[in-house]
């Protein structure tokens, strides 16, 4: 529990830094599994699902979609794959929705003995508990299109009749280091914390959104430096002064917005959407040179930058809206506090107050103060 804790914690921070907008609710698995029960019951009673000696499959033959985000038919899938034959499955591409406990693995108790979920039904299940049988967009990396992304298709609208599970499907290009994939368990990887150490959240930011979101992209040092230099272009139109407040020729940003957003529109061409940006800043340093009135542009520019969570502050500035994850942490922190897990309680504590965060626990909440402001 401890590691886990910290984990969460640091991933936390991570986003923070890099001013990513925290979610409204982090939900855990192991939350959730009588959620998760109840689904696998649902799939079990419309016939998409079956017991056998406790585990439970699902059924791939009943829905006859199967297969249809990544393109692939039952017999391509066979064709294409090492499937090793195992007599309690129906058909060989039918996949665990719950599997039965081995000794020295968590498990919890259920209608078919003790186990513990799949990984798909895992995700099916908190997805119709908060979000509704219906999302607007699903995301993830592309190498989670089969079978990840494809079985939770299946479970979801098996479970709730409702078509389609998700209106748009996201799948970005993976990161990729020294031309491989960045994994942790090829050893291959550099960590956020090692990114901003050495560059700036908005370099870090303008970085990824050169690049189409779909494609890979391999991490690159000198690249990022290029985008520093990138991001101080940006933030110097946003803070040239502004003389002109009584000139009457003043630089229109409503070609540039268009442009902006007819990129986002494009399956959010974010390269399109920047060079948009980049243009508009050209024309407010021209304006300022030549004294028209820029107010407009700049007010523009910053909103749309905004769009895509750029801060471009200056070194003075630079204040981390860290508030929602703070907040965050410490309801974490009175949750381990209620369970009387002390030391882990004192752990999170204490890491924030390395970072200039102090805690006050008081009778109903804790308080936190930025000592650094």
């Amino acid at each position: 529990v401890m590691l886990v804790e910290e984990l969460v914690e640091e991933y936390l921070m991570d986003m923070a830094n890099l001013n990513v907008q925290p979610a409204h609710i982090y939900p855990r698995v192991t939350d959730e599994i009588q959620k998760i029960i109840e689904m696998i019951e649902g799939l079990i009673e419309k016939g998409f699902a079956y017991e056998s000696e406790g585990d439970v499959y699902y059924r791939v033959t009943k829905f006859r979609d199967y297969g249809k985000l990544s393109h692939r038919t039952l017999e391509g899938m066979l064709a294409g794959a090492r499937v090793e034959p195992n007599l309690q499955k129906d058909h060989a591409m039918d996949f665990t929705l719950w599997k039965a406990s081995k000794i020295g693995e968590p498990s919890w108790s259920s209608p078919w003995g003790e186990g513990r979920p799949g990984w798909h039904i895992e995700c099916s299940a908190m997805a119709v508990h908060y979000l509704g049988g219906h999302l607007d967009i699903h995301g993830g990396g592309q190498d989670l299109v089969f079978p990840h992304h494809e079985n939770e298709i299946a479970q979801t609208e098996a479970f709730t009749g409702e078509k389609p599970f998700a209106d748009h499907w996201v799948h970005n290009g993976l990161l990729q280091i020294d031309d491989g994939k960045m994994s942790k368990s090829f050893g291959k990887m550099v960590t956020v914390r090692e990114a901003l150490s050495k560059f700036s959240a908005d370099a870090i930011r303008l970085f990824f959104l050169s690049s189409h979101y779909h494609s890979p992209l391999t991490y690159s040092g000198e690249g990022i430096e290029g985008q520093q230099r990138a991001a101080e272009r940006l933030r110097s139109a946003l803070e040239a002064d502004d003389s002109s407040v009584e000139s009457t020729d003043a630089v229109e940003p409503a070609p540039f917005r268009e442009r902006f957003i007819t990129a986002m529109d494009d399956d959010l061409n974010t390269p399109q959407a920047l060079a948009a940006l980049f243009d508009l800043t050209r024309e407010i340093n021209r304006g300022h040179d030549e004294n028209k009135y820029i107010r407009t542009a700049q007010e523009s520019l910053r909103e749309l930058t905004g769009i895509l969570g750029l801060r471009l502050y200056g070194e003075e500035e630079s204040v981390q809206p860290l508030s929602p994850f703070v907040e965050l942490l410490a309801e974490i922190r009175q949750e381990l506090r209620n369970s009387k897990q002390w030391e882990l309680a004192d752990r999170i504590r204490d890491r924030l107050q390395t970072l200039g965060i102090s805690l006050e626990d008081g009778a109903d909440r804790t308080k936190w103060r930025n000592r650094s402001n």
